[in-house]
């Protein structure tokens, strides 16, 4: 395979990726807007079809539409995943307090707990963020319920931060998250 085929598959991928189902010519059409032609292009895609990478489906000779193989469902497992972990994290950050008091944990234990529990949730909101921009996960019945669980979560930290006994937790927090200070000398 040659390097201008291998280019035109992964930009059939990245556009069914991003649509879901969609038409032939509509595809071919997109996909010719960024490279190749259109017997290159229909090559791409047969070859694609053959190889089990992306569904064909006729509904009549004028009506063809190529979809990813199991894209749903891939797609509803990866959120069914990230939500059993924004879960866990949610349940994490709710015993937060019960621990911290079981354990008798020092300022910078909490500290370090809390800056840990909030790295994770923005970890995962960065996933979700970056998802939204395809709407087949845009689509998933978990995507909302997925971002509703991580709003619960900032909102869970946000309530343990204001009931730790020292005034400057949330300073000490935000000095140690990095917030980058800017100086007069950075600025374009």
């Amino acid at each position: 395979m040659d390097k201008n085929s291998e280019i035109i598959r992964i930009e059939i991928i990245r556009i069914l990726n991003e649509n879901g189902r969609i038409r032939g010519t509509e595809l071919a059409k997109r996909v010719m807007e960024k490279v190749g032609n259109e017997k290159t292009v229909y090559r791409e895609i047969s070859a694609l079809v053959e190889s089990g990478d992306i569904e064909k489906r006729v509904h009549s000779r004028a009506h063809i539409e190529y979809e990813l193989v199991n894209l749903y469902e891939s797609v509803n497992n990866q959120l069914k995943n990230l939500h059993s972990e924004i879960k866990t994290i949610f349940e994490e950050i709710e015993n937060f307090d019960n621990i911290s008091k079981a354990e008798n944990l020092s300022f910078h234990e909490r500290l370090r707990s809390i800056i840990h529990l909030i790295q994770i949730v923005q970890s995962t909101d960065g996933i979700m963020k970056l998802l939204s921009f395809y709407p087949t996960f845009r689509k998933d019945k978990m995507f909302p319920q997925i971002n509703r669980k991580i709003d619960d979560c900032w909102q869970a930290i946000m309530t343990n931060i204001s009931h730790q006994p020292e005034d400057v937790f949330l300073n000490e927090i935000l000095a140690n998250l990095r917030i980058s200070h800017r100086d007069a000398k950075n600025v374009n």
